[in-house]
């Protein structure tokens, strides 16, 4: 009976009727209760996989765009609060200025005698060396929210969406790499049993070759032949282990676990659990051409490039703003003459500005974007084709696998029965060893034929379901 315990495949050694050792493929490689199973592997590499970790943080950033292009929706703020200290200078005099005390009614002239005290004194303004300003300007850009605001806000819209697929694809494809690994080292444990079962068969030749050799129809030399066929069965095993030890180390990297996690496997290495293949390749085709992340990432990155091209455009036209002020001042400069006190001033207005040697580089600008969507609707194609011929080699390889299923069940079945008649003539002495040996060999390559059979079925299927992007329902866009 082979069994699998403590992640690690061997051979009991228990014999059949015949008195052959158990072929793996006529029992079944049992899961472990509480094990692993393909898609627990797949989904722990999908959330711990570092690229997938890369492409959320880029989420994050295209998601901090957008707030950032929203925010331009709103009228632009701006406040300053200054203090400026002058240098002193004497203030040149406007003339001598004839002062009286008189005192005439308002809006009349009167007539000032000699008895009526006056005198002359030089004019001239205040210098205010302590300058104080509180001021708010709220502007708001009348022409950018039709030419460049929007527009910009849409292309970040559209660039989430691009990073969102991104992470989408970097998840799926961890996930399948993941479960294609778990498979590997499912593969490489029964490497080990078919491994054992070859060392087993050439141990028993030995012995037959032995006992031949003691009744003198065997030579020493098959003998030799029979040890060192036995080495070699040997170094197999220690090979089958390390190929053991080195997918069990891709798996544990996959998952981005230590060496202490345990990998025990819930699923077995049959065949009945396997479900069709529905549909035909075109429309197969059709589906992932639609359906996979990588083709939605490049639409959205190719419609934000436009929206790109919209906003340079734009730089190549005047630009209307309104605006309004709003100055608490100490002194204000509307009070004529200056004084040392806090006098508040708003002021309104609309303006037009125009670069024209800004033209050309804006021009030049939508010019690079544009090229840049037509770009990437180019290479969009070249997915597509891409995409059509990785779903048909996928199907092919489903469709080869569970053929291969057949095919190999029979070819094992003669492999078996060819390994019994010719150990059955040798030990009769109708044939020689080499007649034995070559039927063993042929029984150890259709035990790795149906153990590849049944983890090509297994792995294929996780390629066209990554291929044809169903997979992509079971993970997560958010980061």
């Amino acid at each position: 009976m082979l069994v699998l315990a403590g992640g690690t495949a061997f051979a009991q050694g228990q014999e059949g009727q015949q008195g052959q050792p158990e072929e793996p493929e006529d029992s079944v490689l049992k899961g472990e209760p509480g094990g692993l199973t393909a898609d627990q592997v797949g989904k722990r590499a999908a959330d711990t996989s570092y690229q997938a970790k890369a492409s959320a943080e880029a989420l994050r950033g295209a998601a901090a765009r957008v707030d950032e292009a929203w925010s331009a929706f709103l009228p632009r703020l701006s406040t300053v609060a200054s203090y400026t200290r002058l240098s002193p200078l004497t203030p040149p005099s406007l003339g001598s200025i004839l002062i009286t005390t008189a005192s005439c009614p308002t809006g009349q002239l009167c007539n000032v005698d000699q008895n009526t005290p006056q005198f002359y004194s030089n004019f001239s303004f205040p210098v205010l060396v302590d300058n104080w300003l509180l001021q708010a300007t709220l502007t708001v850009p009348i022409s950018d929210y039709f030419l460049r605001i929007d527009e910009n806000y849409t292309g970040a819209l559209h660039g989430r969406d691009a990073a969102r697929f991104d992470l989408g694809a970097s998840r799926t494809k961890s996930a399948a790499d993941g479960k294609i690994a778990f498979y590997n080292y499912l593969g490489a444990q029964g490497a080990v049993l078919v491994a054992k079962l070859a060392l087993d068969d050439q141990k028993t030749h030995l012995t037959d070759t032995k006992n031949l050799a003691e009744v003198g129809n065997a030579t020493r030399v098959d003998v030799l032949r029979g040890e060192t066929a036995v080495s070699e069965a040997e170094l197999t095993v220690v090979r089958a282990q390390n190929l053991v030890e080195l997918t069990a180390k891709q798996l544990r990297v996959a998952m981005h676990v230590d060496d202490s996690y345990a990998l025990k496997s819930a699923e077995a290495l049959d065949s009945a659990s396997l479900p069709p293949v529905q549909g035909n390749l075109s429309a197969m085709i059709v589906e992932a051409q639609t359906s996979r992340f990588e083709v939605r990432s490049i639409d959205a990155n190719a419609a934000a490039a436009r929206e790109q091209a919209k906003v340079a455009r734009a730089g190549a036209y005047p630009s209307l703003s309104a605006f309004g002020d709003g100055i608490l001042g100490n002194p204000n400069q509307r009070v004529f003459p200056l004084t040392q006190t806090w006098f508040g001033s708003w002021d309104l207005g609309v303006r037009l500005t125009w670069n024209p040697t800004d033209v050309p580089s804006s021009l030049a600008a939508a010019a690079d974007a544009s090229s840049r969507a037509a770009g990437l609707d180019a290479q969009k194609q070249v997915v597509r084709d891409g995409i059509a011929v990785e779903v048909t080699q996928a199907y092919n390889s489903v469709q080869e696998a569970d053929f291969s299923l057949l095919s190999t069940a029979k070819q094992l079945s003669s492999a078996r029965e060819a390994v019994r008649v010719a150990r059955e003539l040798y030990k009769a002495g109708r044939v020689n060893s080499t007649t034995l040996t070559d039927a063993e060999t042929e029984l150890t390559r259709a035990r790795l034929a149906v153990l590849n059979a049944r983890l090509s079925a297994r792995t294929s299927r996780v390629t066209l379901d990554h291929a044809l992007g169903r997979d992509t329902r079971f993970v997560s866009l958010s980061p």
